[in-house]
């Protein structure tokens, strides 16, 4: 039986109304779940406010209401708990709710712009490899050692998260990766987990339809660390400018990685194609199955993240070696007609400029980049002529089409990525709203030895228009229609 007072723990409360010393069944954040004797949490969000449905929630059975203001009117029978923040309130009950897994497992998180579902997954592989029982919560996937489950959000609410990680905490996982965003910490998703460690990628453009200015971002992140505990590491990319600012205040283990800097974890490139990545990490070489400087990072973060957590340095090697990449980061297939087409996630202008660098980095100059890229609806507007100058500058070709318009017209989207298009490129743009019928004329357009990058979607199965998923899988589509165009 679990009792309201005892998930109310840690909980900063304000005032009460009824008792606390009662029964309950569960917690939910969402009226439209309530049943019998549940506890609703009135969560203040962008699209609604949870206090607008508490009455809601009462007549569906709540026994037990969590608002940072109580109604005009108190229901008899009712518990009324007034709290200062109520999602940080919903991230402790959830946490005490669930027995608080994450003190059970060695919790990892990823936070950055780019690299965190690469950095997050190839650790799950890694740690797979090394003989462990691991869990990971990505974009990608949701993995309870071996049973995996559908992810919907980069860092998800703090009921889901404490489910899975109680799930892992049952199935006897020793480690866990996670996938920190900036909505989840800003939000505080994770604000009552127990991290083991956590690692800095990279800070880049990006959020900017959810964080007001750079610095709110750039401090979101930060804050993260500065809630680590003491006996966690804490591994930032000291490359980036960001990578200091984020060790400043946490109380972890600092530990730093890099290619160009002094740093505790360093790698050189040695050789960098299609095929791979030759690194020399700690003053040995290996070969890692990823390609890019972007990934050579990747790579280091995780090496990094294993020795912190005990991994013997040359058995780590060995199974970097081992690792697959990641679905939908530079995933790439090769034509019978010798054309490669490069599927990657991308969406972001440092994302697609890494990409793209990479592209050139590794082609003999010979050959034509056929680039497709779009920018999501209802998303931040301003990197959208930013990627598309990105694009142009490097590539030979572009075809500016949608990604996920959601609820925008598609090419007003298109007509606002056109004006980062310095005059010079503008012979060297397309633009085509139909996303297919892009794919399509790229892969038209493409001769024997050429390279295609369709960026921005990666894993994604769906095309997302007007509120409407519509099944959409870049890799699929463009193999079909290379096995059609090259018989």
């Amino acid at each position: 039986m679990i009792i309201l007072k005892d998930i109310l723990y840690k909980v900063a409360i304000e005032s009460i109304n009824g008792s606390t010393d009662i029964a309950i069944n569960k917690i939910d954040f969402d009226s439209r779940k309530i049943e019998q004797n549940d506890i609703f949490i009135a969560i203040r969000g962008a699209i609604s406010d949870g206090h607008d449905f508490i009455q809601k929630a009462i007549d569906l059975g709540a026994k037990a209401i969590v608002c940072d203001a109580f109604p005009e009117t108190l229901v008899k029978g009712v518990t009324y708990v007034q709290v200062l923040d109520t999602n940080k309130a919903l991230a402790y009950m959830a946490a005490n709710y669930f027995g608080n897994p994450s003190e059970s497992l060695k919790l990892v998180g990823i936070t950055g712009t780019n690299g965190k579902t690469t950095i997050a997954s190839l650790l799950y592989q890694l740690f797979k490899k090394a003989g462990f029982k691991v869990g990971l919560l990505s974009t990608v996937k949701i993995m309870v050692d071996d049973v995996e489950y559908k992810a919907t959000h980069t860092t998800p609410d703090s009921i889901t998260i404490n489910y899975y990680l109680a799930e892992m905490k049952a199935a006897n996982v020793d480690y866990c990766f996670m996938e920190v965003s900036s909505h989840g910490i800003h939000q505080k998703r994770t604000e009552a987990l127990f991290f083991a460690g956590g690692v800095f990628t990279n800070l880049s453009h990006d959020h900017l339809d959810y964080h007001p200015t750079f610095a709110e971002y750039r401090d979101v992140k930060k804050s993260f660390f500065d809630h680590l505990p003491k006996t966690a590491f804490a591994l930032s990319n000291i490359d980036d400018k960001n990578g200091a600012i984020m060790l400043q205040n946490t109380v972890a283990k600092k530990r730093t990685y890099a290619l160009k800097s002094y740093a505790d974890y360093k790698t050189q490139i040695l050789e960098n194609q299609l095929s791979g990545l030759l690194l020399k990490i700690d003053g040995n070489e290996v070969w890692v199955k990823l390609i890019g400087t972007f990934n050579a990072y990747n790579v280091l973060a995780i090496y990094g993240t294993a020795i912190e957590l005990g991994l013997d340095s040359l058995e780590t090697l060995r199974l970097l070696s081992e690792l697959e990449s990641v679905s939908g980061r530079f995933q790439y297939i090769v034509s019978d007609s010798n054309i490669t087409a490069i599927v990657d996630y991308a969406h972001t202008p440092d994302a697609l400029e890494n990409v793209l660098k990479t592209i050139n980095d590794i082609r003999t100059k010979n050959e034509q980049l056929i680039t497709v890229v779009g920018c999501g609806g209802n998303r931040d507007k301003t990197k959208r002529p930013i990627m598309a100058g990105i694009a142009s500058d490097l590539s030979d070709k572009v075809i500016l089409t949608s990604d996920n318009p959601r609820n925008e017209d598609p090419d007003t989207i298109l007509t606002e990525m056109e004006t980062g298009v310095a005059p010079q490129n503008y012979k060297k743009i397309l633009t085509i709203t139909d996303r297919k019928q892009a794919i399509k004329t790229a892969c038209q357009l493409a001769q024997p030895n050429d390279i295609i990058l369709i960026a921005g979607k990666g894993h994604e199965t769906y095309q997302e228009i007007m509120g409407i998923r519509h099944d959409f899988d870049d890799m699929k589509i463009v193999k079909e229609i290379l096995e059609q165009l090259h018989k």
